[in-house]
């Protein structure tokens, strides 16, 4: 198994060490070339339009889009969430369009506004520690999303901060931040059904 971290911008060899801490190994992906040689993607935290239009600068819009159609499991974490929805509110981006949600950037607010904490995932038994740094938050999610785990935002609503859709997974916080490898260890669950669904 080898698992892609999208390497343009952001926190990248953070997420790579993570991997790598799973006993699996870990690929910096910059090139469609890169993308092909990979079983599951993870697109990191950093800034969301940079993240989109670097990949558009390289080609690597449409062959993730594809490779996401086949089967590939994604994780997007914080920017990678954001780049992964079909839409943000209030700002125009190069977004995938892969997960059926609309995100609300810089949500919480400004970088002084930047938390942690312990999140109620669904199908985990013990809380997964979360750190939110400018952190976006889901607004509004289509009916294909399941919602893993939420947060009450500063407009006193609840809001989806990891979700799933099918093979893709997405979190408003940065887990390769912490000591949990829960999350990623769920994008290997993932590749393992598709690899077996493949293998059918």
């Amino acid at each position: 198994m080898r698992v892609g971290v999208l390497a343009l911008q952001g926190d990248f060899r953070e997420h790579v060490a993570m991997v790598a801490s799973l006993g699996v190994e870990g690929i910096e992906v910059r090139t469609p070339d890169d993308l092909a040689s990979i079983d599951a993607l993870i697109i990191p935290g950093g800034e969301s339009t940079t993240i989109g239009r670097l990949a558009t600068m390289f080609g690597l819009i449409e062959p993730i889009r594809e490779r996401a159609h086949d089967g590939m499991p994604i994780l997007g974490t914080c920017a990678g969430m954001i780049f992964l929805a079909s839409d943000a509110v209030g700002h125009h981006q190069p977004q995938l369009g892969l997960l059926d949600a609309t995100v609300e950037r810089n949500a919480f607010g400004r970088q002084v506004d930047s938390f942690e904490a312990d999140l109620a995932v669904a199908g985990l038994k013990e809380p997964m520690h979360a750190v939110f740094i400018r952190a976006p938050w889901i607004e509004k999610v289509g009916g294909d999303v399941e919602v893993l785990a939420a947060v009450t935002g500063t407009d006193g609503r609840e809001h989806p901060v990891l979700v799933r859709q099918g093979r893709i997974l997405a979190a408003a916080f940065h887990p390769e931040l912490t000591d949990d490898n829960r999350l990623h260890a769920m994008l290997m669950g993932l590749v393992e059904e598709n690899l077996v669904e493949e293998n059918r």
